[in-house]
């Protein structure tokens, strides 16, 4: 599923086209694209119909977009293959189009969310004093959030007693990281995914979010991470950071530091990717 990177390039896309645009009409076509939402899909058009949306917002992989005269917002699930898409008005319908939202001004232009596999869903909420939905009050703050403490994250790793790919992608102490740029991170900072995250030092710990950051930079100028045709921003366009993966991927390829070949390994139903030289196993995973 879509990483902060790629979540990042579609908020920005909807910063540009959605922001300050009030809704003149919903029609929701599928219901599982609103089963996160209590009221169905009707109470979901009913009650969006005449608000304006605000500046779209991000924690990590989530994305809302705020209402202004309401302190509620609108959450955007984006699952496997959603995709939030401003189209021109009259274009033709995507095969599997969910939900259309129709704005009253005469841009031209609606907002379409766009899911193959239905997994995804748009779900209105109240907002908590932060501004966040209230659904997700929970989800820590991301590496590339000015705010995130990163002494307080080194506290928490050590007190987790984990290792240190689950950590990655624990949303709970750190949003936004999935498979992909775990892979890409630990790599970069020669980890291995199952090294106990109680061995690092605050240093090491300082280096590895140091990769974090700057692996989710690298993806952002280049708009993200496609793999297939499902990972869009709002004009329909893929990414190209796919292109430039050191890590995820490149099972039995040249390891791009040190030559030997890059293993794959099954890990919590997924997938990870690393260099057995460079990112030697702990004595207990090896």
């Amino acid at each position: 599923m879509p990483e902060l990177p790629e979540v990042e390039v579609v908020r920005r896309g909807l910063e540009r086209w959605v922001a300050g645009r009030t809704v003149a009409a919903v029609e929701v076509l599928h219901p599982r694209a609103v089963r996160r939402h209590p009221g169905g899909g009707a109470d979901f058009a009913a009650r969006l119909g005449g608000q304006t949306f605000g500046v779209p917002q991000r924690r990590g992989k989530y994305l809302w977009l705020p209402l202004l005269e309401r302190d509620l917002s609108v959450l955007g699930h984006l699952g496997m293959s959603g995709q939030l898409l401003v189209q021109p008005q009259g274009a033709p319908d995507e095969k599997h189009l969910r939900i259309r939202v129709r704005f009253g001004d005469g841009a031209g232009t609606e907002l379409r969310f766009v899911d193959q596999r239905t997994f995804g869903g748009l779900s209105l909420h109240e907002n908590t004093p932060d501004g966040l939905p209230d659904v997700i009050a929970h989800i820590a703050r991301d590496p590339l959030d000015p705010l995130f403490d990163e002494g307080a994250y080194h506290l928490a790793l050590r007190a987790k007693r984990t290792t240190v790919k689950r950590a990655l992608l624990d949303q709970s102490l750190i949003s936004g990281v999935g498979n992909i740029y775990a892979d890409e991170a630990l790599w970069r900072a020669k980890l291995h995914y199952e090294r106990p995250t109680a061995t690092l030092t605050r240093p090491r710990s300082a280096e590895l979010l140091g990769h974090v950051r700057d692996v989710m930079k690298a993806a952002l100028d280049v708009g993200g991470t496609s793999f297939d045709s499902l990972y869009v921003n709002v004009n329909g366009e893929s990414g190209y950071f796919d292109r430039s993966l050191d890590a995820y991927g490149r099972e039995d390829e040249p390891c791009r530091r040190c030559g030997t070949p890059m293993r794959r390994r099954p890990w919590m139903n997924r997938s990870s990717y690393f260099c057995p030289r460079c990112q030697r196993a702990p004595r207990a995973s090896s």
